[in-house]
Formats: C-alpha cells, structure tokens, sequence
C-alpha cells in the first residue's frame, strides 16, 4: 500500500490506474471501515483510502482535539482489507490557506444533527467535494451510520453533477447491536454495557411502524422519554422520509428512524431504515 500526504503525488500515482473507487475516512479506523473498504474493492480496480481528521466539521466545543488518532493502526488495517493507496494529508497540504471557498447545503444541514451542530454539514461537503477534486475517483464509498451525511454528500454529487458514483455502505454493529464508532473508545465500561439501548429502542420504532402504528410523533417521544429515564440526554429520535429526512407524508413512502443521544460525555448516533 502506498501511502501519500501530497496532492500532486496522489495525482500522479493514480495515472492509469483504472477505475478508483474513494473511501474517505477520519481514522481510528474499526470493522465498519474496513467492511467499506472490501466493499469499495467490489466496484473498482484501485482503492485509495484517505484518513484526515476535517477541522472545518467540528464546532468550538466538540472533540477535535482528542478525536483519537491511531495512524499506525489504521495503516496496518488498511494494507491488510486490499487498499492499493492511503492519502493522509496534513492540514497544510490540504488547505495551503485559509479555506474561504465553501460548500452551502441546502436546508437540510439545518434539521436534525445539523441542528445540535451548526456548520458541521458545511464542513463535511467542503472537504469531500475537495477530496473529490483531489483524488477524482469513479465511485465513493461512505457508511449509512451517518445517514444524513450520506444524503447531503450524495445530493451534492448529484446537483453539482460529478461523474462519481455514490454507493452506500450498511452500519457494522457489535454482537449486542450498538453501531461500531470511533467515539465508541470514550465509553466507560458501564456505558458501554447501557449504550446498545439505543439501537434496541429504535428496533422497537421499527417494529411498531410495520405493524401499523402511524403515530411516529409518539414513538418518538416514548423512545426520549426510555433513554432519559436510563439517564441518556438525547438530542432527537425522529422518523423521517428516507428521501429526504422530511416529516412522514404517505403511508408507503419508505422511513428511517434516526436518533442522537449523549451517554456520559459521549454522543452517538444511529438509524435503522424502514
């Protein structure tokens, strides 16, 4: 695996490479990953991975600063899961200076997780369109864990008409059900034994949609009220459209439930598609 932190270096050995296929990622790299990877070499001759920690996406208050970084770690689990090529550029190789070209989602970065986190949807489609324009890949890869980023990412590629092909990979969960994360490391072990409640109580959603109940507004608000109870602090539980995270409008039109809730100081999020 060749491992690249420059652009023109990355240019030019992806020359006649075939078809690329792009993973980009911000490492402490777990299963979830690496099952993207494998996916991503299903789609293309050459699987370049990049791992870059985007200052842009995260607020004032939030962790860049401790946001696990395992370089070494993750070299070894990419060179092992098939990948021909790591871009791991430091902040001054990809932004030279000051990043005042921006990308602006659409209202969509507003509404759930964009809400708690103002400006962090701004930040996620300003640097994978510039990692797009930087590694020109055929195809890109990116988890449905983070099922609103897949959105606006993939609403992106569409609108601005990039030649790249947006394929969504499914969420890897551990044995009792809570999504693999990399901010799964900052849970105690207490926590870590209460954090698959999520998961189980947005199962709980599912179950009661397709068995007919059509009062989402209430599922929802049981389920904040369940986590509360066991000492959560959630952020949302929503059903939504899976189209367009919009409120539920016609009883066939296929949903996702979406939650973000802090356990301690650690907040996850999760989805499961109706």
């Amino acid at each position: 695996m060749q491992i690249i932190s420059a652009i023109a270096d990355l240019r030019s050995a992806l020359k006649g490479r075939g078809r690329v296929v792009f993973v980009p990622t911000m490492g402490n790299l777990h299963a979830g990953h690496i099952s993207l990877m494998e996916q991503a070499r299903a789609h293309g001759d050459t699987v370049v991975a990049s791992i870059f920690v985007n200052r842009l996406q995260f607020g004032p208050n939030e962790d860049f600063d401790k946001y696990p970084r395992t370089f070494q770690a993750d070299c070894d689990k990419l060179a092992a899961a098939g990948v021909n090529v790591l871009f791991a550029p430091t902040e001054a190789d990809l932004y030279p200076e000051p990043q005042e070209y921006t990308v602006e989602p659409p209202a969509i970065q507003n509404i759930l997780d964009g809400e708690f986190r103002p400006g962090h949807f701004r930040g996620v489609a300003t640097v994978v369109l510039k990692l797009f324009n930087i590694v020109q890949p055929q195809a890109a890869v990116f988890g449905k864990k983070d099922y609103q980023q897949l959105m606006v990412i993939r609403n992106m590629t569409r609108q601005l008409a990039l030649p790249i092909d947006i394929i969504g990979g499914e969420t890897v969960r551990a044995e009792d059900g809570l999504a693999l994360s990399s901010r799964n490391g900052y849970l105690s072990e207490a926590e870590r034994a209460e954090a698959p409640r999520l998961y189980r109580l947005l199962n709980e959603i599912r179950t009661a949609i397709l068995s007919g109940e059509t009062d989402s507004v209430r599922l929802e608000n049981e389920a904040i009220a369940a986590l509360t109870a066991a000492g959560w602090k959630t952020d949302y539980v929503a059903v939504r459209q899976q189209s367009d995270l919009s409120m539920p409008k016609g009883v066939n039109a296929p949903l996702v439930v979406l939650a973000a809730s802090r356990l301690g100081s650690t907040r996850l999020i999760d989805n499961i598609e109706i």
